[in-house]
């Protein structure tokens, strides 16, 4: 096996060691990845820009006086998706024709951030179209593949991500959500995506809030201990931002994936048919096995399921969508002084960006307003509310973490969001992110963790989310399932779309 190819089994942590313990220097990580991206990605299409350069010259500046002050993830290659955050001189399509040949003046805050944890850019992942549907086809770049089956959809919006990942061509990569861009190609890959609290991570200096709330910022990984770490390099307010998201109880994210949950969780699953009104064997036995899993580790696992459901929120949640697609499309029509013209995007990122045109401040509102209730209901379920149970004078018993399906079916075929009208094409993304989009209206923390195969070797991935604010407690549970049901040596074999399992 060659240098490249073992580093392809390792995640970021156990990549940066190499280089503290000065096996390997940060150049011959990225020319390895350098090498990987060169001989993998022609049949995976997950890259769309690349700056190879540009890192290799960050990889031969000085270390500076202090090197015992870097992070766990110094020098590790990265690339950054291409939607939302930018870098200042490389190009920003954001997947659409819309945008070929754009290049920013400007950087973001969050960029900065994975930077100053030690990250290096070697580019950008490709995306749906301004992230509108949950597969990354776009016709700008062209379709990301599953790197499990060639022939299927790797998700979206953040499917380049995701697909790099779990093929081993960088350990982790960026991802933003606003209905399970993180979660979604998380799943279908079998890699680790978690979805912040909303605001936790900053989306400046261009935006402070996105579709009300909707989007976040993060990673998915190899390993939960990497997502961990870049979440603690990246948290925290800007100057200017809106709202923040409350302090970390544990002190930090990193800490709570090394002592684990230290308590008896309580688990609550649900396996409820999502919009579609169905939903895949194989994602309820991923749910059903996790949830005994849990019970496994000790926890208390109860099925129950919140009454408030995404299905009677499509319609305010679309608004909003509408909305958040339409001032993206004008906000960088102002950046690079083009003209929105139809021709220039998809038929259903078009009709987007025209239904949001017309929207009235009422309308807007008076979706807000109803996601918002629903939201209050949604985190009564966690505290206990409801239940009619009770532990102790005035204590409710509440849920630590709710699981259930990320997606109502294992990743499908390449094409199936192309089919019908943009209504229908918009309907069916709908039915196929069953309720992951709740986690974004309510803007709790949500994650997809990769615990189950199917016998087509299909990952499947196991949706949980957690309290308002508590991240740590997701990442605590996600390090003791990764402990029992280790996942990051799962690799696509070479130039195959099936599995190939290897040792560590």
């Amino acid at each position: 096996m060659s240098f490249s190819e073992r580093l392809r089994e390792l995640d970021g942590h156990a990549q940066a060691e190499l280089v503290r313990t000065g096996e390997l220097s940060r150049g011959d990580l990225l020319r390895a990845a350098i090498e990987r991206i060169e001989r993998l990605d022609g049949s995976l299409g997950s890259v769309a820009v690349t700056s190879f350069d540009r890192a290799l010259a960050q990889a031969d500046e000085p270390d500076g006086p202090h090197p015992e002050e870097r992070g766990p993830l110094h020098g590790v290659p990265f690339l950054l998706k291409d939607l939302g955050p930018t870098v200042a001189g490389m190009e920003a399509t954001m997947g659409s024709r819309f945008l070929k040949g754009f290049v920013p003046a400007q950087g973001s805050e969050l960029t900065d951030r994975f930077e100053a944890a030690g990250l290096r850019v070697l580019g950008k992942a490709r995306t749906a179209e301004f992230g509108v549907l949950p597969t990354t086809e776009n016709t700008a770049q062209g379709a990301t593949v599953n790197p499990w089956d060639h022939a299927r959809s790797a998700g979206g919006s953040s499917g380049g991500s995701a697909a790099a990942v779990a093929a081993g061509l960088v350990p982790v990569a960026h991802a933003n959500d606003a209905g399970g861009s993180i979660r979604i190609p998380a799943s279908n890959c079998g890699v680790f995506g978690l979805k912040p609290t909303r605001a936790r991570t900053p989306l400046g200096p261009a935006v402070g809030d996105l579709m009300n709330g909707l989007a976040a910022e993060h990673v998915v990984s190899r390993s939960v201990r990497d997502s961990a770490a870049v979440l603690d390099a990246i948290s925290g307010p800007a100057p200017g931002d809106p709202y923040w998201a409350p302090p970390v109880p544990a002190g930090t994210f990193a800490r709570a994936v090394a002592e684990g949950p230290g308590r008896r969780l309580r688990i609550a699953f649900s396996t409820r048919a999502g919009s579609g009104g169905r939903l895949d064997p194989a994602c309820a036995t991923a749910v059903r096995e996790a949830a005994a899993l849990c019970a496994e580790l000790g926890h208390e696992v109860v099925e129950a399921e919140p009454a408030v459901a995404f299905t009677d929120l499509v319609e305010p949640f679309l608004v909003l969508w509408a909305a958040g697609v339409s001032s993206a499309i004008s906000s960088f029509a102002l950046l690079s002084g083009r003209t929105p013209e139809p021709g220039q995007f998809e038929e259903l990122t078009w009709e987007l960006y025209e239904q949001g045109r017309t929207l009235s401040a009422a309308g807007y509102l008076l979706a807000v307003s109803t996601l918002q209730r629903a939201a209050r209901g949604l985190a009564g379920f966690y505290e206990g509310e409801g239940e009619g149970e009770r532990q102790g004078r005035g204590s409710r018993r509440g849920y630590d973490v709710l699981l259930g399906p990320v997606t109502s079916e294992p990743a499908p075929p390449l094409g199936t969001f192309s089919v019908g009208t943009p209504r229908q094409q918009l309907t069916r993304a709908v039915e196929f992110c069953h309720e992951t989009p709740l986690a974004n209206l309510t803007g709790q923390p949500a994650m997809s963790v990769p615990l189950h195969w199917t016998e087509a070797g299909l990952p499947v991935g196991v949706h949980a989310t957690g309290r308002f604010g508590d991240e740590a407690t997701l990442f605590a549970l996600a390090a003791q399932l990764e402990q029992a049901r280790p996942w990051a040596h799962r690799l696509p074999g070479p130039g195959h779309p099936r599995m190939e399992t290897r040792s560590c």
